[in-house]
């Protein structure tokens, strides 16, 4: 083995993996979201995130077990974390769109397990092998839809030997998600808002219904006047003209440039979204609650879109709500600026 790993990897990375193989735990069978068979060590200690979705995940079930970010937070993202987490090192990310980080360097970090959340399909499923076959070290794929993530909190849980926080980071995403979808069900499907999403600076940047992007709308059942996916990663470049034909009846966007300008441009006055004011900015910290990472900080997201939508379906004070959110699954206590500046921010 080790002559074959000298010619694939080279000296020093062949001669980590062999130390790092002679001292792993003894090890369980685990059957991840890909339907991949997973010899996962009996006792996980380090973990690295293969991408951004994971390390929000691993960072609300177990952070003492987080190596580290896949990338630098900036300071008004990391403020409305517990302070001893804001400065986790940076590592990289290894899967997905932008990926910067070499096998070396995962190895470097002596991790037990790689854990990749988001899709499971082939090419994911292919790569997460790859990871195995090339560190040795075991990789687990598992499902990042909102509807996927209860079941990956508890096989997460069980893994790392936190199951009562695994079980109550699910349950909790159960409530929020199952509350807002059994609320809904009571509109009628025509009488939902048509809803335009905007990203990008000119707003001209979209996504259509069924892409992970915009789950949440989704799950809100916003009709997205953009229409479906057919494929792809579902997203698109559309012209003013076209979203003046569209003429939604809401904008939701997630770039504060276009939230601060578009309620004076008069190439977008015309909009009933604009005209009636019904412009909303998504609030972004720690993560955005639309759009990216598609992670669980998307459920709170859910919650701020229908109340947004449905005012008479969903009148608590979203303030309440939130706090409870952060406090569960960020371990940060929100205090009244926080909370203002979050959900309250003025574009600009």
């Amino acid at each position: 083995m080790t002559g074959r790993l000298l010619r694939v990897l080279g000296a020093p990375l062949a001669a980590l993996l062999v130390a790092l193989t002679l001292t792993r735990a003894p090890a369980a069978e685990i059957t991840d979201a890909a339907g991949r068979a997973v010899r996962v060590p009996d006792v996980v200690e380090r973990v690295f995130a293969a991408g951004p979705p994971a390390s929000i995940v691993l960072f609300t079930l177990a952070p003492g077990k987080l190596l580290g970010w896949t990338r630098a937070l900036p300071p008004a993202a990391a403020a409305y974390l517990p302070e001893r987490f804001r400065d986790l090192p940076v590592h990289g990310r290894l899967t997905g769109r932008g990926n910067d980080i070499n096998l070396e360097t995962v190895l470097k970090l002596r991790p037990d397990l790689v854990v990749d959340i988001g899709s499971v399909g082939a090419t994911y499923a292919s790569l997460a092998d790859r990871v195995e076959a090339q560190t040795g070290v075991p990789a687990l794929l598992l499902g990042g839809r909102l509807e996927e993530l209860p079941d990956t909190y508890r096989l997460l849980g069980r893994i790392l030997r936190v199951e009562a926080r695994g079980e109550a980071l699910a349950a909790a995403i159960e409530s929020m998600l199952g509350e807002a979808a059994r609320r809904i069900a009571s509109v009628p499907p025509d009488a939902r808002p048509r809803v335009y999403y905007a990203r990008g600076p000119e707003g001209l940047d979209t996504a259509l219904a069924g892409s992970i992007n915009v789950e949440a709308l989704d799950v809100v059942g916003a009709r997205n006047v953009a229409g479906a996916s057919a494929g792809g990663n579902g997203l698109a470049s559309v012209s003013l003209e076209q979203v003046l034909a569209w003429n939604p009846q809401v904008i939701v966007t997630v770039d504060p440039v276009f939230a601060a300008k578009v309620g004076d441009d008069p190439l977008w006055s015309t909009v009933a979204a604009v005209r009636s004011g019904r412009v909303y900015l998504a609030p972004q910290y720690p993560f955005p609650w639309v759009d990216f990472p598609p992670s669980v900080n998307r459920v709170i997201g859910v919650r701020w879109l229908a109340a947004i939508l449905y005012p008479d379906l969903f009148p608590e004070p979203l303030e309440d709500l939130t706090r409870s959110f952060y406090a569960l699954f960020y371990q940060t206590e929100l205090g009244d600026e926080d909370l203002a500046r979050l959900l309250y921010r003025r574009p600009g």
